[in-house]
């Protein structure tokens, strides 16, 4: 390997958004991430739901979901309460 090309490979401190520090070596100083090894399902075994950032609902409000099953629900509801008054 030529010299004076790579970058310094040091020790870095790894801070997961669920508050676990940990140590490993890296050319940067300190690395965020969202989710670690203490906190991931699939090494816990619990089963979470991880939403960065709010992309379920950015999805959904971008193609119109959720809004029409909601409408069409009460609509249905709403047939439903009429027809039990017409009968009774």
């Amino acid at each position: 390997m030529k010299d004076g090309i790579h970058p310094d490979y040091i020790e870095t401190t790894v801070v997961c958004g669920c508050g676990n520090k940990f140590k490993t070596r890296s050319t940067r100083p300190k690395i965020h991430v969202e989710i670690c090894s203490a906190c991931h399902p699939f090494y816990t075994g619990k089963i979470k739901f991880v939403d960065a950032a709010g992309r379920v609902e950015k999805f959904q409000r971008k193609y119109g979901w959720g809004k029409d099953k909601a409408a069409a629900a009460e609509a249905v509801a709403t047939d439903g309460a009429k027809t039990e008054a017409k009968k009774g």
